[in-house]
């Protein structure tokens, strides 16, 4: 196959790429090692920021995120059993936070992705990318026992961290920054009503942080420091 971008990875950030470039003009193929429903089964955040809601939009996928996401206009911050609410609205000349699960955001863009009919390869096993920094860049993966080549003009790597495009980076090519802290968190999903319905709560005690969020009017998001 031939196409201008190869994206690897069919998470949000490569199906929005995906999108962005399409309504630009420019073709592409996104390829994934995972299948559609494994994609759409991962659990990952849940707020998104003005800046992300608004690129949405851009892209053409804004329309349920406006329709079913919960906005937050101010955050809460807890010290001594106090609640002190920020108003983030007001403060930042009428910025929002929206509640939309990662999920939702995902299975937007690969609908409109499957609308336009744009090429989507799911469960690609073996995907190496080749001569991405010459002029021309080659992806090859496999799939129902045969291998396939992708020739473009540019590889996108959407892949993550342990992803195989960072991986075919030569050593010393990335800089990294990076600081370690010496606890992590504890995140739990629970089907029960938010702490808050308009914001999001973040809590400081002797035991360290917490953090009180939310999917939906149904379905809440709770982090605590271990």
């Amino acid at each position: 196959m031939r196409t201008q971008v190869a994206i690897i990875g069919a998470g949000p950030s490569g199906l929005l790429l995906g999108q962005l470039l399409h309504k630009a003009g420019i073709d592409n193929i996104v390829i994934e090692r995972q299948s559609g429903d494994y994609v759409l089964s991962r659990i990952r955040a849940g707020i998104l920021e003005q800046i992300t809601v608004d690129l949405l939009a851009e892209a053409g996928v804004g329309e349920r995120v406006k329709a079913e996401g919960t906005v937050h206009h101010s955050i809460e911050l807890v010290f001594a059993n106090t609640r002190h609410p920020i108003d983030v609205h007001g403060l930042t000349g009428g910025k929002v936070v929206t509640a939309y699960g990662q999920t939702e955001v995902t299975r937007d863009l690969m609908d409109a992705r499957s609308a336009a009919g744009l090429t989507t390869i799911y469960s690609a096993g073996n995907v190496t990318v080749n001569d991405f920094d010459t002029d021309h860049p080659v992806v090859r993966y496999e799939k129902d026992g045969q291998t396939h080549e992708v020739l473009c003009d540019f590889i996108a790597g959407c892949d993550g961290f342990h992803g195989v495009c960072r991986a075919s980076v030569p050593e010393g090519a990335i800089t990294e920054y990076e600081k370690v802290y010496p606890f992590g968190w504890l995140g739990v999903l629970a089907d029960v009503p938010p702490v808050s319905t308009h914001a999001i709560v973040y809590a400081n005690s002797e035991r360290g942080f917490g953090l009180c969020s939310m999917r939906s009017l149904t379905r809440s998001r709770y982090y605590v420091q271990c």
